[in-house]
């Protein structure tokens, strides 16, 4: 299936499914489950499919031998897991379209617990009665009907790809509430491009895991990167969610992904199921901002959170909750520390925090001042503003590195100016800026070959590109032209550079360094910003400045007069 084929499927099923918007007793936030379960019933369908000859076959073979097997002991061996005739896509969608067609759903969906345990309690079942309105008890039929046109050809990246894609609509659909389950995929694209995460036997902590996405981005990035099925098998993910109906749907994205892996449901604040400290190679999240009502004594002796220290309130303006028990001004700080703490001495991380934290003041300043003298924190990037469904403002990325060499320095990098518009209120990253933007943390790290193999790549598209395409989708030599300079002009040897407006290594140490910036962690403090050239001389400057000032005094003038005018009319009309 080409790129192209893929995205009118994707929306094609959308717009199709979207009928339950229309006729479902069902709130706004809980379209997501029954959806993304009819997804993965019909991903096991294809999948049972595709192996189904292969299972007989071997039944057949050793059957009434010693080495007899049955179909369910095959089946898990073949694809993962067993799926029951009463499970069967063809056995529901053929089934009469009224409101019975509930019950078969939910009865598929518990006998593939009963039969895979490793899956119970993750399939959602009560949800689809309400799929059958008295009004309009076909409803539940069409939409199972719609995920019928999914190819039987297609594969598991295909319906990872349609998963992601539909949680990322309903992101976008339940707006702020979305937000806390769903990552935007282009962010988490870059952040694992610049963690560069390796296969082998690695442990990956996400303790803020929402769907999962920063697990299969992951996997999937290594996947793109020539990791084997064996690689991926040993590299392990552990992911902790507190929403029971999210953690149902991370744990249903990495089976639809097969990514290995465990999502335990717990408040990360107050529990730690993994062990966390020290264990980890790579530790990603996009945490909650901003929370407020941890109670300090829960967490005070935590490893986790007090190696660098816990955000305290000042002694006159200490928080306390319901229970008159002191909490934390914000928690900020915690999951910062807690992704610290959970590295191994090779560990790498990145999390999204509100920017407010990088020149946060208080307690939290002096958290910050130890981290950035223990040179953990290796990169700093602030990303454009409308990227999340939950936020608007612009949020930071936080990367830290244990085993690097560089302590004394930071790479700060502006990408606010980096990116590409959705729709009026959504931005996100195309997969070419991801690597544009990935590409300076390589030349940071020494990496020149890679930007060489990428501009190489970006010359052979060109080669094979149109001149001109009515289609949008469709990128023209001019699109890839612009991306060879936008490298070439910004690095033209080949090698890192700092450039005024983009990036920055800032010392630790020397003027305008990040000791004499207050330990400030705002990358707008260091890049600086990128003053056009006007083409004029400086008396013309001068001129003009002159010429603008006398014109604003002019209108400021105008207003004045025409603002007595208006109060004049309006004493004439109603007096004093």
């Amino acid at each position: 299936m080409t790129d192209q084929e893929l995205k009118k499927l994707k929306d094609d099923l959308w717009h199709s499914a979207d009928v339950l918007r229309s006729g479902a007793h069902l709130a706004a936030n809980k379209y997501g489950q029954p959806i993304l379960g009819l997804i993965f019933l019909r991903y096991a369908d294809i999948l049972f499919k595709q192996h189904k000859e292969e299972i007989m076959s071997e039944y057949e073979d050793h059957k009434g031998g010693r080495a007899e097997k049955t179909i369910k002991e095959i089946s898990i061996e073949k694809c993962g897991f067993y799926l029951p005739e009463c499970a069967y896509y063809d056995f529901i969608n053929d089934a009469p379209d009224d409101a019975n067609k509930a019950t078969l759903v939910k009865e598929a969906m518990q006998a593939i617990e009963d039969e895979n345990p490793f899956m119970e309690g993750v399939l959602p079942k009560e949800v689809y009665a309400q799929l059958v309105p008295k009004e309009e008890p076909e409803l539940l039929s069409r939409i199972v009907r719609v995920f019928k046109d999914i190819p039987e050809n297609s594969t598991i990246d295909i319906f990872g790809q349609i998963y992601e894609y539909f949680l990322g609509n309903f992101a976008l659909a339940e707006g702020k509430d979305g937000g806390a389950f769903y990552t935007p995929a282009s962010v988490v694209q870059y952040m694992v491009e610049v963690i560069n995460p390796e296969t082998g036997d690695k442990k990956f902590l996400d303790p803020a895991c929402g769907s999962g996405g920063m697990f299969v981005q992951a996997a999937r990035y290594m996947h793109n990167h020539n990791a084997t099925s064996d690689d991926l098998m040993r590299f392990r993910c552990y992911g902790v969610e507190k929403e029971p109906d999210t953690v149902k749907l991370a744990k249903m994205n990495l089976l639809l992904n097969n990514v290995r892996g465990e999502i335990t449901e717990a408040n990360s604040f107050y529990s730690d199921p993994y062990n966390a400290v020290g264990q980890f190679d790579y530790v990603m999240a996009n945490p909650p901002f901003n929370v407020d009502e941890v109670v300090v004594e829960k967490v005070l002796g935590d490893e986790r959170f007090n190696t660098y220290g816990i955000p305290r309130n000042k002694t006159k303006s200490t928080k306390k909750n319901s229970d008159n028990k002191e909490t934390v001004p914000n928690a900020n700080y915690l999951w910062i520390g807690y992704f610290a703490t959970a590295l191994n001495d090779d560990g790498r991380a990145g999390l999204v925090m509100a920017n407010s934290a990088s020149d946060a003041g208080g307690s939290e300043y002096e958290i910050r001042k130890k981290m950035i003298s223990d040179g953990i924190i290796s990169q700093m990037v602030t990303l454009p503003s409308n990227m999340f469904s939950s936020v608007t403002l612009p949020a930071t990325l936080w990367f830290f590195d244990k085993s690097r060499k560089k302590k004394d320095e930071i790479l700060f990098i502006d990408a606010r100016s980096v990116f590409t518009q959705i729709d009026r209120a959504h931005r996100k990253f195309s997969e070419e800026q991801i690597k544009n933007l990935g590409i300076i943390t390589k030349l940071y790290n020494g990496d020149a070959e890679a930007y060489t193999v990428l501009v190489n790549e970006y010359k052979s598209e060109y080669e094979n590109a149109p001149e001109t395409s009515d289609d949008v989708e469709i990128k023209t030599k001019d699109y890839w032209q612009a991306q060879i300079n936008w490298l070439t002009e910004r690095f033209p040897d080949g090698v890192y550079t700092d450039v005024i407006g983009l990036c920055k290594v800032a010392k630790l140490d020397g003027e305008d360094g990040i000791i004499d910036q207050d330990y400030s962690l705002n990358a707008g403090r260091y890049v600086g910003v990128v003053i056009e050239d006007d083409g004029m001389t400086e008396e013309e400057y001068k001129e003009t400045m002159l010429g603008l000032n006398a014109e604003l005094s002019n209108l400021n003038n105008e207003a004045s007069k025409l603002e007595n005018k208006i109060s004049a009319c309006i004493i004439g009309l109603f007096g004093e």
